[in-house]
């Protein structure tokens, strides 16, 4: 074992984490499901989605078996929803292809879909012991200041520069607990900004401390210009209700519920909401914009508040029979938002909706 590795190993059994509530096992159900949702997001954040998800869906057979509305529901808030696209669709292969039995080597579990070469490793890992390195951003950023590596992780050669020096550092015993304080390390000591330099093992051996560069390195993405897109989405609501649609699988929100966006063409929002969806609306009024970041631009989001008018036909809900028939759109009571799939902007508008002054019965 180098001595890298025994020091790096030590150090876990004293200072690590030992608490986080997908350790202590060696079910590959539950550590996958730890690892996807880890992908960009904080530990603190994921805890209660990770325990929300395992009491749904406890093993690999319920998650595939399970509506993938449901599974898009319970991961509502999370972000980045392509990985619970890929996690529904990973459990059903491993249903239909491995039997229900989640695969045992890296290589395997590399070929499900969103799982990558280092989370497909962790995996192997943990569950395991296979001898497998992995580079998450958390190891990356180690690798970068400990040994001085320049240029950003993210371009090819940089990362296949770090791939190669992970896997000469990997110990011959004791790989999860190796893989473990890799992790810890980067997300508690050697974290991105504000590192805890006087209480790392590699304080006398680290080469950015050495030489002052801890905030240069890991070299940061070259800047370009962040693309902004904006768009008018409409708010229809009657008595306490609310019109949704479910978006389409690929694109931004995929699978998610959300509102009706507006063709950028549309002038007269209430006209368009009767030839869409056969209501009678009052003229629309602008609520506050929002804008969100998503990883590659900035949604510039105009909310249109369309209140659908009272009058005789459908019980007193114009319409309510056409948009029943409209494809994948439903009326959603504002009382039940909670347990709707929405994304998080979309959360945040229907959020100030709640004042009863808004309605009347």
């Amino acid at each position: 074992m180098s001595d890298l590795a025994r020091r790096l190993i030590a150090w876990q059994r004293d200072h690590g984490r030992h608490d986080l509530p997908w350790q202590g096992g060696t079910d590959p159900y539950r550590i996958w499901l730890s690892e996807i949702m880890l992908q960009q997001t904080q530990v603190e954040t994921v805890i209660p989605y990770y325990q929300r998800f395992l009491a749904r869906f406890p093993d690999v057979a319920a998650l595939a078996a399970a509506p993938v509305e449901d599974v898009m529901a319970l991961w509502s808030g999370l972000g980045y929803y392509a990985r619970a696209r890929n996690l529904h669709r990973a459990a059903q292969c491993i249903v239909d292809t491995h039997g229900g039995i989640f695969p045992r080597t890296a290589a395997e579990i590399a070929t499900l879909p969103g799982v990558g070469r280092s989370t497909a490793a962790a995996i192997a890992a943990f569950a395991h012991g296979e001898r497998a390195a992995i580079l998450d951003g958390n190891v990356k950023r180690v690798l970068c200041r400990l040994f001085g590596v320049e240029g950003f992780p993210g371009a090819r050669a940089v990362e296949n520069q770090l791939w190669a020096l992970a896997e000469s550092l990997l110990p011959e015993r004791e790989v999860g607990r190796y893989i473990q304080a890799q992790m810890d390390l980067g997300a508690t000591l050697c974290t991105r900004a504000r590192p805890a330099c006087g209480r790392c093992p590699f304080h006398d051996d680290c080469v950015a401390r050495r030489d002052g560069r801890i905030a240069e390195l890991p070299a940061a993405r070259p800047r370009k210009a962040v693309p902004r897109r904006s768009a008018r989405y409409a708010v229809i609501v009657r008595e306490r209700e609310v019109l949704l649609e479910r978006r389409p699988p690929s694109g931004i929100w995929g699978g998610l519920l959300a509102l009706p966006e507006l063709p950028p063409e549309v002038e007269d929002a209430a006209r368009w909401a009767g030839a869409r969806f056969g209501l009678s609306c009052a003229p629309a009024a602008r609520l506050t914009p929002l804008s969100h970041t998503f990883t590659h631009f900035v949604l510039d989001m105009q909310p249109l508040l369309l209140q659908v008018d009272g009058g005789p036909g459908s019980g007193g809900r114009p319409g309510a029979h056409r948009v029943a028939e409209a494809d994948d759109a439903h009326w959603q009571p504002l009382h039940a938002l909670d347990a709707a799939a929405l994304p998080t902007p979309v959360r945040r508008i229907l959020g100030a909706l709640a004042h009863p002054d808004l309605f009347t019965d």
